[in-house]
């Protein structure tokens, strides 16, 4: 355990600082497609379940993980040779976002909103992309030193991302609070300040790349070498994989055109997971048998056959998209592999249901869109600054799951707050009490959150192993919270018993992580000891 003055020393590193601007980056976005437009939307008189529904272009956060690999591997060009893989990434997915918001600034809502809607999906998309290579570039400049340095790192991308998200989210409330001020020209400003936030990847290092590049190049050389032998196997995966792919962005885009007078809608989620588990399980058998050969020598014979694209191809989609996954479950385990990403999937649920209709519950209790500027937003955002800071130094002297633990019962109780604002009405003094129980909670978990993911990861894999853990955390707050609004209505507008229910939410997560708290630090022990 250390001391104090110990813990506090890891704050001193300034890569820290690189980390919280990048921070910043990467949660502003969500104030672009989240609660900007969610005022937006609700100004213009959208109602709570079309608001709800809208909210599943955030699906991009859920499955970045489909495309994350690229991000470890393809070279965009010129902006990799100028500025490295990392950081060519973070600038073009930024450029994006700037040029999409200034775009949403022209629409309007109520003759082009399937418009803002594309566009707000190109956002989250870029947005998704960005988050993939920060979270790389902050585990590479960090995981190579001590693992507690990771806990501060990240408190201070907890830190960073409120401060975009929270304490940046303030802004185009108070203008808008303004009756001169419309919000297509609040996206303007939010365009502006994107560009801004873009200095710090021309200005920071590249961190190192290790061996990554030699460690996938192995591996693809690897199956180039069998594959020949396989090509029937080799057909099959490149027909496999964006089946794969397709399924899953289909189900996270709400199976638009699904043929309901043939299959009834509520049999969609089974036919489809049913789909999906079984190409894996096809996948899964041709992927064995090709690293058997591999890892056995199999292949004697002096009569190579030829080597076509179809090997070449499948040897660098089998290196670049599943290689990342297969290591996670090989040095962990197939069952606490399995355990890891079901506790990740569930912890984040009630915060979900409770993020996703924030601001419409705020405007129905009788707050004005100032009131939500100051109480939801700055108070917030001082609140996750100050205790990611106090989660981080409790997670370095206690361990991870402990910050969890804690993090979790409190994230729980604190939903509980909402309900009584639900019952009492627009009480200020209750709304900044709230908020700053809210913000506290949800700092201390997502630090030791974060904390987890980013000591999980192996170096070679970086932004492809965090963004798939990452992605199911985000999968609960995404596709779950986006019918917030339905079950709502479906309480007829009882926000009391709603956020009761959220609170229920995160209590099957505990009970998991306990279930699986001896392997787990088992695991990160081990982890430790790697990096010392």
């Amino acid at each position: 355990m250390h001391s104090i003055k110990q813990t506090l020393l890891y704050f001193k590193n300034k890569r820290l600082l690189t980390v919280f601007f990048f921070g910043v980056a990467s949660g502003f976005p969500w104030v672009m497609v989240g609660s900007a437009m969610t005022g937006w939307l609700k100004d213009e008189g959208l109602s709570r379940s079309s608001i709800g529904l809208f909210g599943l272009i955030f699906a991009a956060y859920s499955i970045n993980f489909l495309w994350s690999p690229l991000a470890d591997r393809i070279k965009l060009p010129w902006l990799t040779a100028s500025f490295g893989q990392r950081r060519s990434w973070i600038i073009a997915t930024q450029a994006i976002i700037v040029m999409a918001a200034l775009q949403l600034s022209a629409f309007d809502v109520k003759h082009q909103l399937h418009l803002m809607a594309f566009f707000g999906l190109v956002i989250a998309i870029a947005g998704a992309t960005q988050d993939i290579a920060i979270d790389a570039y902050r585990i590479d400049i960090l995981q190579a030193k001590d693992n507690n340095l990771m806990a501060a790192g990240s408190a201070m991308a907890t830190a960073g991302w409120w401060t975009g998200y929270a304490g940046l989210g303030s802004i185009p409330f108070i203008l808008a609070s303004d009756p001169q001020w419309q919000w297509s020209e609040v996206f303007l400003v939010l365009a502006a300040i994107m560009l801004l936030l873009m200095l710090t990847a021309f200005i920071v290092k590249e961190p190192d790349e290790n061996n990554r590049e030699a460690v996938l190049n192995k591996i693809q050389t690897d199956y180039v070498n069998v594959l020949p032998h396989y090509t029937r196997e080799a057909w099959l995966i490149l027909l496999i994989i964006p089946l794969i792919f397709s399924a899953i962005i289909y189900a996270n885009i709400g199976y638009p055109h699904w043929p309901e007078t043939v299959i009834s809608l509520s049999y969609r989620f089974h036919i489809l997971s049913f789909t999906v588990i079984c190409l894996i399980a096809l996948f899964y058998r041709q992927l064995t048998r090709l690293n058997r050969s591999i890892s056995h020598h199999e292949l004697v014979d002096n009569s190579r056959p030829s080597i076509h694209r179809v090997h070449k191809l499948t040897a660098w989609l089998l290196a670049t998209l599943v290689s990342p996954i297969q290591e996670f479950f090989t040095r962990n385990g197939t069952k606490l592999a399995f355990s890891i990403l079901m506790f990740i999937f569930l912890f984040k649920i009630g915060e979900a249901y409770l993020g996703r209709m924030s601001i419409v519950f705020y405007r129905e209790v009788g707050f004005s869109n100032e009131d939500i500027a100051y109480y939801s937003k700055l108070i917030n955002w001082g609140t996750t600054i100050v205790f990611s800071l106090l989660g981080s130094i409790f997670t370095i002297r206690f361990g991870i799951l402990k910050g969890l633990f804690i993090g979790g019962i409190a994230m729980s109780a604190s939903n509980l707050l909402f309900s009584v604002m639900a019952v009492v009405g627009p009480d200020k003094a209750l709304f900044a009490l709230t908020v700053f129980v809210d913000g506290f909670t949800s700092a201390w978990g997502s630090v030791a959150f974060v904390a987890l993911l980013s000591v999980l990861c192996n170096k070679s894999f970086t932004a492809s192993q965090y963004a798939l853990m990452a992605s199911l955390g985000t999968f609960g707050r995404v596709m779950v919270g986006s019918y917030s609004g339905i079950i709502v209505d479906w309480l007829d507008g009882n926000w009391a018993l709603f956020f009761i229910l959220t609170s229920a939410m995160v209590i099957p997560s505990l009970l998991f992580l306990y279930s699986i708290r001896k392997p787990l630090t088992a695991l990160i022990e081990k982890q430790n000891r790697v990096n010392d």
